[in-house]
């Protein structure tokens, strides 16, 4: 995904209660003191999700009005939705599409889903907060942000959250602070066997090779890299993002964002070595899921459907 000033942010809290939950087949995490176990599937066409983001358009907005278009997609019904237009039974949900977090409602989302046959690998989670300001208040409401989050994936199934790292308004990007309020992130979510992913977005506070040394710094099994095969790209600086890219890849484990198109930051649009870029996948013997997150110019549909022929034919 891009930066958090190209979204639409949901300005909500999440529920902080403690939630008991079945995890959907083929997602079993271990105890909390041992690490994430997840069983991930060897079918190319099974190791695919499909991020609810590219579907903004078509799916309804809680800042909206109630008075949907007969084309808007409720978010519990998104699953059912992938799987009816694209085969593929495994989504990757953003906060900004949650109309509500309360108990209820995440109880309706993950039935919907199971009743679907599906399931959610991971939730994109978007806040306002930087981890590693320099003001200890921010980085108490980003860790408590993230928190909540973890008990929303903990309710609905979902094995893990993608965190962004917003940049700071008072500081530079500081590993120390960052991997100190991570620490006290994946300390909370382990015991709910939620893992914590970072990715290369914001070309200021998320940087790869930042993120690296961050998740380097905390030594945790349950902080990862989520590598975005385009993010960085959009930087201009092209062997930076592919070395950056390479290198996620060694500290990646259950989700990557697959690309081939990304708006660079004068507006035209880079294009991502897809061969190159799974090359590094294979490379480092990734196994976990690829999702799809179309985020160029056109139709979310068509251009959600050849990067699904694309990954399968790479993964093959």
């Amino acid at each position: 995904m891009r930066s958090i000033t190209r979204r639409r942010f949901l300005a909500q809290s999440a529920t902080t209660a403690a939630c008991a939950f079945l995890r959907p087949s083929g997602a079993i995490a271990g105890a909390a003191g041992s690490g994430p176990t997840l069983q991930f599937p060897s079918q190319p066409r099974e190791r695919i999700s499909v991020a609810s983001y590219p579907f903004r358009e078509f799916i309804v907005d809680p800042e909206r009005s109630s008075k949907a278009a007969d084309h808007t997609i409720e978010l519990q019904d998104f699953a059912a939705h992938v799987f009816s237009r694209f085969k593929i039974n495994k989504v990757e949900l953003w906060t900004g599409h949650f109309p509500s977090t309360d108990p209820k409602y995440l109880s309706q989302l993950r039935t919907a889903v199971e009743a679907a046959r599906a399931m959610i690998v991971n939730i994109a989670v978007d806040g306002e907060h930087s981890p590693y300001a320099a003001d200890r208040g921010e980085r108490e409401k980003a860790i408590a942000f993230s928190k909540q989050w973890a008990d929303v994936a903990a309710a609905v199934g979902s094995p893990s959250i993608r965190t962004n790292l917003p940049a700071a308004g008072d500081s530079e990007p500081s590993v120390e602070r960052a991997a100190d309020s991570l620490l006290r992130v994946v300390e909370y979510t382990s015991a709910k066997n939620v893992i914590v992913n970072l990715e290369n977005d914001n070309p200021v506070s998320e940087d790869p090779f930042f993120l690296l040394k961050v998740i380097e710094k905390v030594k945790s099994p349950w902080l990862h890299a989520l590598p975005d095969f385009a993010n960085t790209l959009a930087t201009g600086k092209e062997e930076h993002a592919y070395s950056g890219v390479n290198a996620m890849f060694e500290s990646a484990y259950n989700i990557c964002h697959v690309k081939e198109f990304e708006a660079a930051q004068d507006g035209k649009l880079v294009h991502v070595d897809m061969a190159k870029t799974f090359g590094f996948l294979n490379q480092h013997a990734y196994m976990g899921y690829c999702s799809m997150e179309f985020d160029s110019p056109g139709d979310p549909y068509q251009g959600t459907a050849d990067l699904i022929e694309k990954t399968i034919r790479y993964l093959s």
